[in-house]
């Protein structure tokens, strides 16, 4: 265990597969401890017994959109003295395939933007005393909140929602470090649903994107809005000039 991380501690939704499982392994192999969430309760410990091989795993499972799941993350985080970092990475796409905004079911629009963006401010308020000082919380979002792409009206507007939401805590609390993260195309399940009839295989691996996590979880950036594999290739850069 690293030295230098083992004294802290992240907190990872959806951390079952994708970009959430990438993250949590690079973070436990560098001695970070961990408190892990997702809906699978089988595949989450699963990843609880791999991770718990290099650092201490605390998984949770259960839906961020449930208040008592929110309250045993809380708990989980005062148990260890506090945390920090947290990354909201859970969230749902919607219908698959996307429907248009003129088509699109309101009651599951609602669901999305619950699940997208009022569960990871409810787990920010939730974890605000629990957040130690220059804590970082990085909420993942995604290019569809920035750009009109056809059929993304639903999942696209509510990661702009997140994105502004994220904007107004940072403004709102100088204390912490608030990042908006566009991981970029990933060869995920959730991506996969989104062109549910095409070959995704040409697109980078969720694990291509974690080096710019790892920059704002560990480095001195303000808050703002990055593009994780723009970082990544500055860090690469950066290692091959020194």
């Amino acid at each position: 265990m690293s030295g230098e991380s083992s004294h802290r501690t992240a907190i990872i939704t959806g951390a079952s597969r994708g970009l959430g499982l990438a993250l949590a392994r690079r973070l436990a192999e560098d001695g970070w401890a961990l408190i892990i969430d997702a809906r699978g309760e089988e595949a989450l410990e699963n990843v609880r017994a791999e991770l718990a091989r290099h650092t201490h795993v605390v998984a949770i499972p259960g839906d961020v959109a449930d208040r008592g799941h929110r309250a045993a993350i809380s708990e989980a985080a005062h148990e260890a003295g506090g945390v920090d970092a947290l990354v909201n990475n859970a969230s749902i796409l919607g219908p698959s395939p996307q429907p248009d905004l003129l088509d699109y079911p309101l009651d599951v629009l609602e669901q999305v933007y619950r699940k997208n963006v009022i569960s990871p401010l409810a787990l920010i308020q939730d974890l605000s005393i629990e957040l130690k000082p220059q804590a970082r919380i990085i909420n993942v979002t995604s290019d569809a909140a920035v750009e009109p792409y056809e059929g993304w009206g639903g999942y696209g507007s509510s990661k702009a929602a997140l994105e502004q939401l994220s904007n107004i805590l940072a403004a709102e609390n100088p204390g912490l470090r608030v990042y908006r993260v566009d991981p970029g195309d990933m060869r995920t399940r959730m991506h996969q649903e989104a062109f549910p009839n095409e070959d995704i295989s040409d697109r980078p691996l969720p694990e291509e994107s974690v080096p710019g996590f790892l920059e704002l979880l560990t480095g001195d950036l303000p808050s703002g809005r990055y593009e994780a594999r723009t970082l990544a290739a500055r860090v690469v850069t950066t290692a091959a000039d020194s």
